[in-house]
Order: structure tokens, then C-alpha cells, then sequence
């Protein structure tokens, strides 16, 4: 058998191919593959709500904000305040009586437990 004779010179390693564009486009793909990732988990979980507000149909109600203004003269309109003067009639006086009884409290009073029915008893 014989043997190829190898070329002589510079180019004894043979041809080596170049991978160095193929490197970067990869790269570079997976790059924009994971920043497009990142963005459409962004959008799903709704980190980025917060710079596209909904368009609601309602209306703004600027006298409702926190940091309106509440000045004393704004007061309703004539027509909508009670008068005070009024006379009350027999069948409301009971419900507009003042509540009387003992205030409420978190500890029971003796021998409230013991009086109490159910299934623990």
C-alpha cells in the first residue's frame, strides 16, 4: 500500500473550518430567544401593568381621591340635608332611641359559658 504524501509547507494541520460566525449567530440567537422569554413572562405575570393603565369606562372622580381638597363650605345641596326640625313620627322614635344596654365585651361574664347550650356541652 501506499501512502498519500502530505502537502508540505504552512497548511500541515489540513483544513480547519471556521465556526466563529456560526458561534455568534447562535449565540446571538439564544440571546434574543431569552430576552423575548423574559419579556412574555413579564407580560403574563403582569409586572409591566403598571405602565399600561386600563381604559375603564368609568369616569375619574376627583372629589373621591385620597389628596382632594375638603374644605368646610362644600356641604350638600338644600334639598338633600335633613331638617332638623322635623317632627318624628311615633312608629320611628323607638329605632332612633340610643342603644342603653351594657357595652360590649370580650370577656364573658360569670357563669355565661356554663349557661350556654350546644353539642360541646
Amino acid at each position: 500500500m501506499t501512502q498519500k504524501s502530505k502537502p508540505k509547507g504552512k497548511s500541515k494541520r489540513g483544513y480547519k473550518p471556521d465556526h466563529h460566525r456560526r458561534d455568534r449567530a447562535i449565540a446571538a440567537a439564544g440571546l434574543i430567544g431569552a430576552v423575548a422569554a423574559g419579556i412574555g413572562a413579564a407580560l403574563k405575570f403582569g409586572w409591566f401593568d403598571r405602565y399600561f393603565p386600563a381604559d375603564d369606562a368609568e369616569h375619574a372622580a376627583p372629589d373621591l381621591a385620597a389628596d382632594a381638597p375638603t374644605p368646610g363650605t362644600t356641604r350638600a345641596p338644600e334639598a338633600f340635608r335633613p331638617d332638623p326640625t322635623a317632627p318624628v313620627p311615633a312608629s320611628e322614635r323607638e329605632s332612633l332611641r340610643p342603644a342603653t344596654g351594657p357595652g360590649p365585651t370580650l370577656a364573658a361574664t360569670r357563669g355565661e359559658m356554663a349557661n350556654q347550650t350546644g353539642a360541646a356541652n
